[in-house]
């Protein structure tokens, strides 16, 4: 599941996907479900960016207030 995942796993699973995307490695009928897939990890990767940013930025606000 996908939301189960780290950032760093998601992204070494893109990468892992991409290769082999770009290798021809998947069938046709493979390839729209790992595309799906790599969309979906994709979304996950920039959720957790921002939700990071955003408790840095609460953070560092916090400091800034003392």
């Amino acid at each position: 599941m996908v939301k189960d995942k780290s950032y760093k796993e998601s992204i070494e699973e893109i990468r892992l996907i991409l290769d082999k995307i770009e290798n021809d490695a998947y069938d046709v009928d493979v390839l729209v479900e790992k595309v799906k897939y790599v969309s979906a990890l994709i979304k996950h990767c920039k959720s957790k960016l921002k939700q990071s940013e955003t408790e840095i930025d609460n953070i560092l606000s916090s400091i800034d207030m003392e």
